[in-house]
């Protein structure tokens, strides 16, 4: 058996609870090559250096080689890329100009200036409405799944508001939605029969997701409604409108990560504030340090660990590498938001955290739109939760992990309590 690289250990479902041992060895050797000729850059300035970089492309169709994972043996898995990865590009996978374009016609109905200013804003009210309901909806309970019941039922109902996605049709894209992320595996478990039968779920379950937006997308544009995706398909500004292929896409795109992040995010709070009793205390005694605070968990716990669809459209010299012309690069967030060149202590919990310009939400022309709405998501989830519960405690540490490694998340938080405070 050939050893295994930091990188590859960390992508291993065994490691997914905690693959920051890894990191640290991985970030001895900031660009890093992997056997199937992937470029893995771990350490922060690197990262940064690269995503202000006009010579690395986001678009994942000038990829050369499909982006495989090395098999358990000597096989190799179908490559990733080719086997998910099918849809038209969105706003993630797009390079300029394109993705200036698009981008430009769809932040204004998403995050609101300067035709909105007040759009996220103004959701704060329903926002606390959704989480005070949660918790009441947990009187009289001594044990919850902090996940199920908290975590993921706001920042999905919140994003079907925003969107205009009927709140019904939430069972059914959730279902594909998990079947998709499960079937992803960049590491060496990726050839297995287990991750190939994923991967061919994965694959239906993408196509149906794409159906199911490409009749919501047809409804709203034979009867305009409420919401993001009814103003995106009648859009009819001074640059026209998007391809019916890039519409479709990008609602994938918004319905998807406009809540699976926050859903980590959510989790990762809950989880790592009850590891820290400390910070949890001194979050309830003062809580106005809500907002530095999601802005330190989010660096202490990533929700998207790494990005992939990046590509070298020259060759790059960086950190002693050279990443050839073609090759595929991986940034890892979730190891340079714990890199130690940039932040003091990083495997240290600090809620009161300065110069904390973590990676959490990238940077550069790709940095999340979506990132207003998480932050007061997050903090009015993660506020309440931490005034309300009364002597929360793990029941089982860590946690049982989801599969997907991109956006890395506990599957289940079990929390015992003795009440729910009013």
């Amino acid at each position: 058996m050939v050893e295994e690289t930091p990188w590859q250990q960390a992508l291993r479902y065994a490691n997914r609870a905690n693959p920051y041992p890894f990191y640290e060895e991985l970030r001895r050797t900031p660009v890093a090559r992997q056997p199937d000729g992937t470029y893995v850059v771990s350490t922060y300035q690197e990262i940064v250096t690269l995503l202000h970089d006009p010579r690395v492309s986001s678009d994942i169709r000038k990829l050369p080689v499909p982006v495989a994972a090395p098999a358990e043996g000597s096989a190799e898995a179908e490559p990733i890329t080719e086997a998910v990865i099918s849809l038209e590009p969105n706003i993630i996978t797009q390079d300029p100009p394109e993705h200036d374009r698009d981008r430009r016609m769809m932040m204004p109905h998403f995050v609101g200036p300067p035709h909105s200013p007040h759009l996220i804003s103004d959701l704060e009210p329903d926002i606390r409405r959704i989480v005070d309901g949660l918790l009441d909806h947990m009187q009289g309970k001594t044990r919850i799944d902090a996940v199920d019941e908290f975590a993921y039922p706001l920042p999905v109902t919140v994003i079907c508001k925003v969107l205009g996605v009927p709140p019904d049709d939430e069972p059914r894209f959730h279902s594909w939605i998990e079947t998709a992320l499960d079937a992803l595996d960049f590491g060496p478990e990726a050839a297995s029969e287990e991750m190939q039968n994923r991967l061919a779920g994965g694959r239906r379950a993408v196509e149906e997701f794409e159906q199911f937006a490409a009749e919501l997308l047809d409804r709203y544009a034979q009867q305009p409604g409420p919401g993001m995706l009814s103003a995106m398909v009648n859009e009819d500004g001074p640059e026209g409108g998007m391809s019916k292929g890039v519409l479709v896409s990008n609602a994938l795109l918004l319905i998807f990560a406009g809540h699976e992040t926050t859903v980590n995010l959510i989790a990762h709070s809950v989880l790592t504030l009850l590891r820290h009793p400390d910070a949890l205390e001194k979050l309830r005694h003062r809580p106005e340090l809500i907002v530095p605070g999601v802005e330190e968990l989010l660096r202490f716990e990533s929700s998207v660990q790494f990005w992939h669809t990046r590509s070298a459209m020259e060759d790059i010299h960086i950190a002693g590498t050279t990443i050839p012309k073609g090759a595929p690069i991986f940034l890892a967030y979730g190891s340079a938001n714990r890199d130690p060149k940039r932040f003091a202590d990083p495997d240290e919990l600090d809620l009161e955290r300065r110069d904390n310009q973590h990676l959490g939400f990238s940077q550069g022309i790709h940095f999340c739109f979506g990132a207003p709405l998480a932050r007061l998501e997050v903090q009015v989830a993660v506020g309440e939760f931490v005034r309300r519960m009364q002597n929360p405690r793990l029941v089982e540490d860590p946690p049982p992990y989801r599969h997907n490694q991109i956006f890395r998340g506990p599957r289940h938080v079990l929390v015992d309590i003795d009440g729910i405070r009013d």
